[in-house]
């Protein structure tokens, strides 16, 4: 499980790294300056986790469930920006609606890189002990200061094509997602096996398909005729 939830913090910077590629470079420098004093400041909270009560929150359900449906609002949101630049890059004139929610999104950071860093802060407190926390946490925050504007600039000289940053975004935001499910479930399952098959049910689901397909090609054949 810890394997997992290191994974996804792996990935969640990252996405929070290539989404910044898309701002400008005083929104980059005010993204790194919320992130620094956030770390800064949050040492006092730090100071308070335990490994053993970080092990419980792991191990909580109910927690684990919270966060996954955080994780999964902030990756639907990503996915959104993704399909959006890619209807503005490739979709010519476009309605102000949807200019105006490509502009929101893009302005959007992403709030799940705040827990990372807060992890990231209560781990280092953990493993140098004897240095006074404020240290450790001030010398964190210029690290944050100076990491998020040099790896996007490292970002876009590697991926210097929009498009391909946005298939990789896509597809670790996808995977993320993914990764979600799998930290939410640990190791249980969600419901319990059923050793008979409901016919009706199955039937009914059958029907539905269907009369869904059905609806559709009448659907294509009326826009088919009234272009016509």
């Amino acid at each position: 499980m810890q394997t997992v939830v290191l994974v996804l913090m792996i990935l969640v910077c990252f996405n929070f790294m290539l989404k910044q590629t898309y701002s400008k470079r005083w929104a980059v420098a005010a993204i790194s300056v919320a992130c620094a004093l956030f770390t800064g400041f949050m040492w006092p909270y730090a100071i308070e986790q335990s490994k053993t009560q970080i092990a419980d929150w792991l191990a909580n359900p109910t927690l684990m469930l919270d966060t996954s449906v955080i994780l999964s609002i902030e990756v639907c949101l990503q996915l959104s920006f993704c399909m959006l630049a890619v209807h503005m890059l490739t979709g010519g004139k476009v309605k102000q609606r949807t200019l105006w929610a490509y502009r929101v999104l893009r302005w959007f950071p992403g709030f799940l890189i705040f827990p990372v860093l807060f992890s990231t802060l209560v781990w280092l407190i953990f493993n140098f002990p004897g240095i006074s926390f404020s240290v450790v946490a001030w010398s964190m925050a210029a690290v944050v200061l100076v990491l998020i504007p040099l790896g996007t600039v490292f970002l876009r000289w590697l991926l210097p094509e929009k498009e391909l940053r946005l298939e990789l975004m896509f597809l670790t935001n996808s995977f993320t997602a993914i990764l979600g499910i799998v930290a939410t479930v640990n190791g249980r399952t969600a419901m319990k096996g059923m050793g008979e098959v409901d016919w009706s049910a199955f039937l009914g689901l059958i029907l539905m398909v269907i009369a869904g397909g059905l609806l559709g090609i009448m659907i294509r054949k009326y826009k088919i005729n009234r272009l016509k």
